[in-house]
């Protein structure tokens, strides 16, 4: 067995890549017990290569040129740690065609590119480590391709954005609007300055389609995955679930059912209602947390934080360790592999049965609630519980009273189809609020 270094190329010295060089450096012993052969940073990629990071890096390793890392064969193994789809695809492919196994942790260039990529990583003989790219250190993608892999995988629901999770669970526990607990998540640095592709569920769905390709072995595109985020969850919508027993989560779903046209898979990224004391409802915080239900296996449930330097390093280097001792290639022949044509992948009118919770406003009139309760009688929609508390706000003396709404199990078009006829009606000040329940989450 050699035990010639092996020379890694990172391209991206941003916030993860500066933590991967430096694991790499400061923890190069025990990295070289887990793989017998020492692992060496031989060259860095970078816009800005002036900037200081505080690296144990010579400056002469460090340039503005992916060719320097592509173009260098003795280098074996390159991470891609950039984000976005341009350049960040046109490296890939560069690293890829030139004979690099490839680490990344960009979950947008997977989720729009993946079957592009991965298929000539296999024309090449190379492959694709990706544990990075969803939920930060928290080792999911192993868990599912390669522990899991006896299991018929039945569910996965996740928290899959902390910065969504910061922000609800800040406003449930201090009692706080979204705007103010937003920009407390920016001075934080959980949110961008612009924090429109967390809050608005667009990074969960991303993560969600590379969970469900390994999970289900097709290709869902991330974009008709139905989404929802959370700019209209405010301080009294997170007391009334309190009230039911309840906190709010953003929640990727991805389920297998059965429909007449044969097993489809239910997707979406939505808040939800999820119980008090179940794990997904104590994830708190930028924390994320994924439940998956395999045949053999039951109920596994996988906690940690999902972003930040060195959570997001650790899964990157793991990803470096089973490239550089063969782990990785044996695996992505598998996980590599996804079935685009799959029924089971076409995901267009798939319901969902389950509980919902509604909050309709509505004038304080005689009738309006056996209005309401007609309409979702009609649509075949029956009610749990109802609700009905003081004005949400004291001005004016025809302020909208909320009906807080729990239903029994039904599908979730007639419920969307319920509350858009409900939304018509002259009494209610809509549009109304709708979030499934999951009480076994």
């Amino acid at each position: 067995m050699t035990t010639e270094p092996v020379r890694v190329g990172i391209v991206g010295l941003g916030t993860v890549g500066s933590g991967v060089v430096r694991l790499l450096i400061e923890s190069a012993d025990h990295i070289t017990r887990h793989t017998g052969r020492p692992i060496v940073v031989e060259r860095a990629v970078c816009r800005d290569v002036g900037r200081d990071r505080g690296l144990k890096l010579p400056a002469e390793r460090i340039s503005a040129d992916i060719r320097d890392i592509a173009r260098d064969p003795s280098i074996s193994v390159a991470a891609l740690l950039v984000g976005g789809l341009e350049p960040a695809r046109s490296m890939m492919v560069e690293l890829l065609e030139n004979g690099k196994d490839v680490v990344t942790a960009n979950k947008a260039l997977l989720a729009e590119h993946g079957p592009e990529l991965f298929e000539l990583a296999r024309s090449r003989g190379r492959s694709i480590a990706f544990e990075a790219a969803v939920a930060g250190g928290i080792p999911i993608v192993a868990a599912i391709g390669e522990c899991l892999a006896a299991n018929r995988i039945e569910s996965i629901r996740g928290i899959l954005n902390g910065t969504s999770n910061f922000i609800l669970s800040r406003m449930e526990e201090d009692g706080a609007d979204y705007a103010e607990v937003l920009a407390l998540a920016q001075a934080r640095g959980y949110a961008e300055a612009d924090p429109s592709m967390d809050v608005d569920g667009t990074d969960a769905t991303q993560k969600l389609a590379i969970l469900s390709h390994l999970a289900f072995g097709v290709w869902v595109p991330w974009a008709e995955i139905p989404r929802t985020g959370i700019e209209r969850i405010d301080a009294a919508l997170l007391n009334y679930a309190a009230e039911l027993g309840y906190r709010i989560r953003l929640v990727a779903v991805a389920a297998r059912t059965d429909t007449a046209d044969g097993e489809r898979l239910a997707m979406r990224v939505a808040p939800a209602l999820v119980k008090i004391g179940t794990p997904l409802a104590e994830t708190r915080r930028a924390y994320n947390a994924v439940s998956i239900v395999g045949d053999a296996v039951g109920r596994m449930f996988f906690h940690g934080l999902g972003a930040g330097q060195m959570p997001t390093a650790s899964a990157v280097v793991g990803d470096i360790i089973d490239t550089v001792v063969g782990r990785t290639a044996i695996t992505f022949r598998t996980t590599g592999v996804l079935d685009v044509e799959s029924p089971t992948a076409k995901i267009a009118g798939v319901d969902m049965l389950e509980r919902h919770f509604l909050r309709i406003r509505v004038t304080d009139r005689p009738g309006v609630l056996s209005q309401i309760t007609g309409i979702l009688g009609s649509h075949g929609i029956s009610i749990a519980s109802v609700i009905q508390h003081g004005a949400e706000m004291s001005e004016g003396t025809d302020a909208p009273v909320p009906l807080v709404i729990m239903t029994h199990a039904a599908a979730s078009t007639a419920v969307r189809g319920a509350l858009e006829a409900i939304d018509r009606c002259s009494t209610v000040r809509g549009p109304s609020d709708c979030l499934s329940v999951l009480d076994d989450a």
